[in-house]
């Protein structure tokens, strides 16, 4: 997709991999919108991209209802919607705030959910758009102490590769991002985790199996991959083997589907 004058949509674009995502697109020459919770953060990371400020809480389902009626009646057609915000939660199941459970799904799973039904018809009307979604490698396995969390990146990836077949036919394309841990103030807090989800982490450690990731690097093979229209960016590779495992059921569904012409906005009769 030619990102030179198409509007990106950031959520979560205060900080971390979201700031870094907007900075990427404005670099590759996109009108980049960072929606986030109001913050100065925020102001500045809109003004640092010569781009736009949307404040709102995506864990209240209203404000999430309007965000994309809003962004195009105010700044145009969203292009391509990049579904980053989310939080981590680093608690055991048995001990774990229901509220945290509650907003931890509202923001990371049911949001994109929701946006992306607000704006694929649109996106089908202009025969173009992108949809970028970040996963994780939590989405791909079970880590104790992350149980929640690891449920909702579940949950966006297999929302992701079935969104995909009903796309099939269509010009709009689907990106999932799925790191290992990324240098972000969200991976700080993972590392204060409780005594049993800091034996996990030093277990991992101590086998090399997650090393840290860059954001701004990470972002950088977003905006290439939203260019080229690759479904996904996995990293690190030496857990590629996860990833491709966790694929296989999909790939078994779309082939299973080969040849069967699907309509995206089909409704029951």
């Amino acid at each position: 997709m030619d990102l030179n004058g198409a509007r990106v949509l950031v959520t979560g674009g205060s900080k971390g991999i979201g700031a870094s995502l907007a900075r990427a697109y404005a670099a590759a020459g996109a009108n980049v919108v960072v929606a986030a919770r109001p913050s100065d953060e925020l102001d500045a990371v809109a003004t640092e991209v010569d781009g736009h400020a949307v404040a709102v809480d995506l864990t209240d389902a209203a404000a999430v209802e309007d965000l994309i009626p809003g962004v195009e009646a105010d700044l145009g057609p969203v292009d391509v919607l990049v579904n980053n915000a989310g939080m981590e939660t680093i608690d055991m199941a048995a001990v774990i705030d229901p509220a945290n459970i509650r907003a931890t799904t509202r923001l990371n799973l049911e949001a994109p959910m929701v946006l992306t039904r607000h704006v694929l018809p649109l996106m089908l009307g202009r025969g173009r758009g992108h949809l970028v979604y970040l996963s994780s490698i939590a989405g791909t396995a079970g880590f104790p102490s992350m149980a929640t969390y690891c449920a909702t990146k579940a949950g966006v990836s297999n929302f992701v590769r079935a969104l995909t077949l009903e796309l099939k036919a269509t010009s709009v394309g689907t990106t999932t991002v799925a790191p290992g841990p990324v240098a972000t103030r969200m991976w700080e807090a993972v590392e204060g985790t409780s005594p049993s989800g800091q034996k996990v982490l030093d277990r991992m450690n101590a086998v090399r199996m997650l090393p840290i990731a860059d954001p701004d690097r990470l972002a950088g093979k977003v905006v290439a991959a939203t260019r080229r229209g690759t479904r996904h960016v996995r990293t690190p590779r030496r857990l590629m083997g996860n990833f491709l495992l966790a694929e296989g059921a999909n790939r078994m569904t779309g082939a299973l589907l080969a040849g069967v012409r699907l309509d995206p906005t089909d409704t029951r009769p």
